[in-house]
């Protein structure tokens, strides 16, 4: 990743599964610092001193949103299941407004339903799921795209959660990968869009029954998107509004020499 000043990325976690009495015993063996601990350590591991992270969790005060956090952060990593309507509304558009001021987004897995990526689209972002522990392949299908550099074609992942299309979101300004299934079910897994100045980035793989987020060539296409999403100029983002001008650059074919007061 090129520059000399560290990406600051903060990864945010739901943190509800590695705590619930079902799936407390199962987390503690796959991700013992949690999804975000394990997350945030593949990115160190790939970058190192080119990036800087830091965790929050929803049952932080704010969800660990604050608007200092935010405010010292070039890219947001999120992961959501089960409380996306715990998320709070302020916080959601907190993000939101960072996001259309430059902050990169990487949004993964089932946060596919989460608040801020649903607001960001204006879509269901629904689709087709089953859980049996089937093989996933993800194919590049953008050999080029800065996201897809160092990454096998395809990607194999022994066992995931099955997601399918129809995918309700709207089309991609860059889509990067497809997986395929063996029931034959096929899914945009990884697609790029703008919004405002900030860069999202959907990648499907990561369901918490299974150790996705240890596996190599996962860790490698979050590390390539954290140097996609990074922002190239962070701003407040103001919304436009209508603009009086109150006499022209022209008149008769020619400048007035005036042009806006």
């Amino acid at each position: 990743m090129s520059g000399a000043v560290p990406v600051r990325v903060t990864v945010w976690g739901e943190n509800v599964h590695e705590h619930s009495a079902r799936d407390r015993a199962a987390m503690a063996e796959r991700y013992p610092d949690g999804m975000h601990g394990a997350i945030a350590a593949g990115l160190v591991e790939l970058l190192g001193d080119a990036v800087t992270t830091r965790t929050a969790t929803l049952d932080q005060p704010e969800h660990g949103l604050s608007d200092e956090v935010l405010g010292s952060t070039d890219v947001l990593t999120w992961w959501g299941h089960v409380a996306h309507a715990d998320v709070d509304d302020v916080v959601v558009e907190r993000v939101r407004q960072r996001v259309l001021g430059g902050m990169g987004l990487l949004v993964l897995h089932s946060a596919h339903f989460s608040k801020i990526f649903t607001r960001l689209m204006g879509t269901t972002c629904s689709l087709a799921w089953r859980n049996s522990a089937d093989a996933e392949l993800v194919w590049n299908v953008s050999p080029s795209h800065p996201i897809t550099q160092g990454v096998p074609m395809p990607i194999v992942i022994e066992e995931q959660e099955t997601y399918g299309e129809y995918f309700d979101i709207p089309a991609p300004d860059e889509q990067v990968f497809l997986s395929t299934f063996s029931g034959g079910e096929v899914f945009r897994s990884g697609c790029c869009w703008r919004r405002g100045k900030g860069k999202v980035f959907y990648f499907s793989p990561g369901d918490q029954d299974y150790p996705v987020y240890h596996h190599p060539d996962v860790k490698r296409v979050l590390a390539n998107a954290v140097g996609w999403a990074r922002p190239e100029e962070v701003a407040d983002f103001v919304a436009p509004h209508v603009v009086d001008e109150p006499r022209p650059w022209f008149s008769g074919g020619g400048l007035t020499g005036a042009g806006p007061a």
